[in-house]
């Protein structure tokens, strides 16, 4: 169920209030008691990342939005590997 957020027009009271999306809106104010309730309109609080149905099979080329942070981290690391001594160099033979 979403949560809705009011403001009254006449006292300027903020409520939030979870509802299910077919109740009414509401009309009365719970601080003042005028039926001066007004719904807002408000950003969602989560947003859907990294890959999945719609960014997979509705979007196409550079629409995506797939995580590229992982391909990055690994092939840019800053550092190169040690290099091994070879084996024959440094040993007395004989």
């Amino acid at each position: 169920m979403p949560i809705y957020e009011y403001r009254c027009a006449e006292c300027g009271h903020e409520l939030e209030k979870l509802q299910k999306i077919s109740d009414a809106p509401l009309t009365e104010c719970p601080a003042c008691g005028k039926p001066a309730l007004q719904k807002l309109v408000s950003a969602a609080g989560f947003r859907l990342k990294g890959g999945g149905w719609y960014e997979t099979d509705f979007k196409s080329g550079e629409k995506k939005n797939i995580a590229k942070a992982d391909s990055k981290s690994k092939t840019d690391t800053g550092s190169k590997p040690a290099s091994k001594p070879s084996s024959t160099s440094g040993k007395k033979t004989g």
